[in-house]
Formats: C-alpha cells, sequence, structure tokens
C-alpha cells in the first residue's frame, strides 16, 4: 500500500491573500496542503478551476490536526488569519487584535515535533512577534513573522516579504519564500525576500513599509489637490500630467495607479468614478502603530503622524460640512501664474517631501535596531521594497545605492544625491506650501515634510525657551551651551536675581 503524500508546506487562512499565495507557491514546484477554520472554504477553494488544474499538488484539510498530518518533516505551517478567524486568546496576546494566532499556536502546540515551523504572514504588532518567538524557541518550535507585501496581485505573482524570527528557522522556508516573491535586477536576479533579523523585526520593517505607504498616498494626494483646486485641473488632465510623473524620478506603483484612476468612469452615471467616492479614508492600523512606536523611541516621523491625522480629519464628515458653513478662508480660488511652470513645482515639491519621509522611516529603523538588538541591512532593506511592494518604486535603487556607500548613513538628506536633490527642489517646494497656504488649500504632508526638512537643517531650534519653561514650572532642570559636559542646572525663577 503507497504511503500518503506528503506536502512541502500548509498553509491556514484562505482569504484571497491565502489562496494567491498558495497557487503562488504551486506555481513554482511546489506540494501545499490548506485548512481554513470554516472548512467550506477548503472545499469551495479546492473546486475553483485554477486549483483543481493543480492536481494532486494541492490538497486539503478540515482539522488542523489532518493539515499537520499531511506535511514533510520538520513541518512548515504558514498562518494568514485575522482575528475574527479564531476563538482569541486575550491573556497571551500584547495586542487583542491578533490574538488570534495565539490561539492558533495553543492548538498547533501539541502536534507538533521539535524542530517544526511556525510562520505568522499577517500584520502583526511586532512585539507580539518578540514574544512568541522566545515562547515557541523554549519549546523547541520555529517561529517567523514575516511581513507580506503587495496586496492580491502580489500575493498571486511575486509578494515582497519580510522575514523575521528564529535564524535557525531562515534555511527552512528560503527556498519556498525566495521562489515565490517578486523579483529584481537587470536580469530579475534579485528577490525581493531575505532574512531581515531576529524575533520581531520583519514585522517591524513590514510596519514600516506601511507607515510610508501612509505617507506617499498622503502626498500624492496632497498633489493631486492642489492640482485640481488651484489650477482646476480636469480627470484628463490629471491623467496627463501623473502619467508624465510616472516617467520620471517618480516612477512608482503609487504614481501609476494613480495615473489609471483618473481614466475610469462610473458605470451608473458616466461620471469620474474617483469624484464619487466619499471623501472620508479609513485605516487598518500599521500606519498607528509606526507613529506610536515613533514616539516611544524619540524618532521624528512626522510624515505617517500626519498622514494617520489627515484620515482622521477626513472620517470627520459630518463635521467637516457642518463646518464649511460657518468658517471661512482666503477669497482666491486659483493659482494666477504660469500653469504649467507650476505643475512642475508640484512635482518637485511631491519628489522632496517623498524624500523626507523615507528618510524619517529608515531613521526610525535604525533606532528601532539599536532598541531591539537587531542587525538591519537599510540598503538590502530598500532592495525588498523595489518590486512586489505597494511602495515599490525607482527612487528606492537611490537609497539601496546610498546605503552601499555609507552603511552607518545617518539619514537619507545627508546622501549626496538626495541633498542635491532636495536643495533643488527648495525654491518650488516652497512656493507650493506657500500657495496652499494662500489658496486655503489643505496640503498636510507637503507642509509637514518642509517643517522636518528645516527642523533638520537647523543648528539652532528654539527648545531652549521649552526647556526654560519646564524647569520654571516643574523644575526639570536644563544644559548649558557655554558649559558642555556640566550639569543639569536649575534656576529658581521666580525669586532669582533680575
Amino acid at each position: 500500500m503507497a504511503s500518503e503524500k506528503k506536502y512541502d508546506i500548509g498553509l491556514m487562512g484562505l482569504a484571497v491573500m491565502g489562496q494567491n499565495l498558495v497557487l503562488n507557491m504551486v506555481d513554482h514546484g511546489f506540494d501545499v496542503a490548506v485548512f481554513n477554520r470554516t472548512t467550506s472554504k477548503v472545499d469551495d477553494f479546492l473546486a475553483t478551476e485554477e486549483a483543481r488544474s493543480k492536481g494532486d499538488k494541492l490538497a486539503g484539510a478540515h482539522s488542523l490536526a489532518e493539515l499537520v498530518g499531511k506535511l514533510k518533516s520538520p513541518r512548515k505551517i504558514m498562518l494568514m488569519i485575522k482575528s475574527k478567524d479564531a476563538v482569541p486568546a486575550p491573556e497571551l496576546a500584547l495586542y487583542p487584535e491578533n490574538a488570534a494566532v495565539d490561539a492558533v499556536i495553543a492548538e498547533l502546540l501539541p502536534l507538533l515535533d521539535q524542530g517544526d515551523v511556525i510562520i505568522d504572514g499577517g500584520n502583526t504588532q511586532f512585539k507580539d512577534t518578540e514574544r512568541r518567538t522566545k515562547y515557541l524557541a523554549q519549546r523547541g518550535i520555529r517561529y517567523i513573522g514575516t511581513g507580506v507585501s503587495g496586496g492580491e496581485e502580489g500575493a498571486r505573482r511575486g509578494p515582497s516579504m519580510m522575514p523575521g524570527g528564529d535564524p535557525e528557522a531562515w534555511p527552512l522556508v528560503k527556498p519556498i519564500f525566495q521562489a515565490i516573491s517578486a523579483k529584481v535586477g537587470p536580469n530579475g536576479e534579485f528577490p525581493c525576500c531575505d532574512w531581515i533579523g531576529d524575533r520581531g523585526a520583519g514585522h517591524y520593517v513590514k510596519m514600516v513599509h506601511n507607515g510610508v505607504e501612509y505617507g506617499d498616498m498622503q502626498l500624492i494626494s496632497d498633489a493631486y489637490w492642489i492640482l485640481k483646486n488651484a489650477l482646476g485641473l480636469s480627470n484628463a488632465e490629471l491623467h496627463d500630467v501623473f502619467a508624465k510623473w510616472n516617467e520620471s524620478e517618480l516612477d512608482s506603483y503609487l504614481v501609476e495607479i494613480t495615473r489609471d484612476i483618473f481614466t475610469v468612469d462610473d458605470p451608473e452615471t458616466g461620471e469620474p468614478l474617483v469624484d464619487k467616492i466619499l471623501d472620508a479614508a479609513g485605516a487598518k492600523g500599521t500606519g498607528k502603530w509606526m507613529s506610536q512606536l515613533a514616539l516611544d523611541l524619540g524618532t521624528p516621523s512626522t510624515l505617517v503622524t500626519e498622514a494617520v491625522y489627515a484620515r482622521a480629519i477626513s472620517s470627520m464628515k459630518d463635521q467637516r460640512v457642518r463646518a464649511s458653513k460657518v468658517l471661512s478662508g482666503p477669497n482666491a480660488q486659483r493659482y494666477q501664474r504660469d500653469k504649467s511652470e507650476f505643475i512642475g513645482q508640484v512635482k518637485q515639491a511631491l519628489y522632496a517631501s517623498k524624500i523626507c519621509s523615507y528618510a524619517q522611516g529608515f531613521v526610525q529603523m535604525q533606532a528601532a535596531a539599536k532598541e531591539y538588538d537587531w542587525k538591519l541591512d537599510c540598503g538590502k532593506i530598500a532592495l525588498l521594497w523595489r518590486g512586489g511592494c505597494i511602495i515599490r518604486a525607482v527612487f528606492l535603487e537611490r537609497i539601496k545605492e546610498a546605503f552601499d556607500a555609507d552603511p552607518n548613513l545617518e539619514n537619507l538628506l545627508l546622501a549626496p544625491y538626495f541633498k542635491a536633490a532636495v536643495e533643488s527642489a527648495q525654491p518650488a517646494w516652497r512656493n507650493v506650501v506657500k500657495t496652499a497656504i494662500e489658496l486655503g488649500i489643505p496640503a498636510p504632508g507637503f507642509s509637514t515634510a518642509l517643517t522636518y526638512y528645516d527642523s533638520y537643517r537647523s543648528e539652532k531650534l528654539p527648545a531652549n525657551l521649552i526647556q526654560a519653561q519646564r524647569d520654571y514650572f516643574g523644575a526639570h532642570t536644563y544644559l548649558r551651551v557655554d558649559k558642555p559636559g556640566e550639569g543639569p542646572f536649575h534656576t529658581d525663577w521666580i525669586n532669582v536675581k533680575k
């Protein structure tokens, strides 16, 4: 009697991302077994024409025990699950939205042998990944927390993947992950997947990716809103502008899809679909996480924070409608000077702001690496983002070059290419922000980026007054510029001799 076939990897969670990753794995020669808590999804997926075409390279299971039993040793099980997909275990999770993973881990542990691998491919808070890696290592189970970016299409055709966790697990999944990931390079020789670092490093880097994505989307929206309101460009004209920009240093996935959005009409009305969409943006949490963790580290990731707040104020639609009937702004409605010149200036403002946004993201990753004892390779991370993911852009090649030239680079703004690009863009950037202010057009991303740049390039800032205020009301002390290495100092500001 022939023994039952064993599969290379198992995957739990058959939402669209999970299904597409499975098909991607099979396309690259791997045998995959699948399971879903709602078992009818297993049967429905296996009944699809594409799944049936894979033959015995794809198998279903109707329980975790059955899934584990179908896998080659050491077993590799990838979780692509949401909170609602499993009974939560709140006593285990630092973050309730991640509790489902703990619940599944608790079910898996009695079924696994030492050396088996659990992979969490969801958007998980990195501190939970830190904790789980240590917890499972004590029990002989290897754990990986991997960021997966690229959406549904990326999962199917090649995502960007950012694995971290137990380094002993990496050789076991490396052939699969690097095979299914996006490829870049002159001949497609570089997979957009490589080991990020220990414990929660992979999920932290994925979180920063998502935070930078928030910033990119807000900056592009700033550009759109200024062009639409300051110049009165039509959607057809906006398409042409973004099409040209996508052939320049702004060549990127997000600019590309923005270009395409302006060509789509609403089937019901025949009018541009983007103009029918409610101007209230949501957020799933990773941008907020990055902002919160930046505050914990004391790193000024102002772009992602402003992008999160911009979405928050957009969601206050009813209040904004009421306020618009009460609050007034500038009377001027349009930019009165050369239109084509101003479009070029907005392009420069977008590029300079984008540089600041990415600079902040890499500064935060470097600070986190020190705080959590990770060895992050910033140039390699830039290359991983070059393909497959949402923020993929030609621009990332420049970031890799900057870190290759100086692995200890403090800030991208100090790299020769980016320094020259931002300095060249300054007159245009400042004029765009000034014009937006004069016309009453909100441009939170552009103005925040410019403020960051001006603050970072300033030898002196007014924080001396803040320190004096803090010492006055709370005896928080201060240091002195004329007494380096001494202090701290405190003054009795009320009774000090005038």
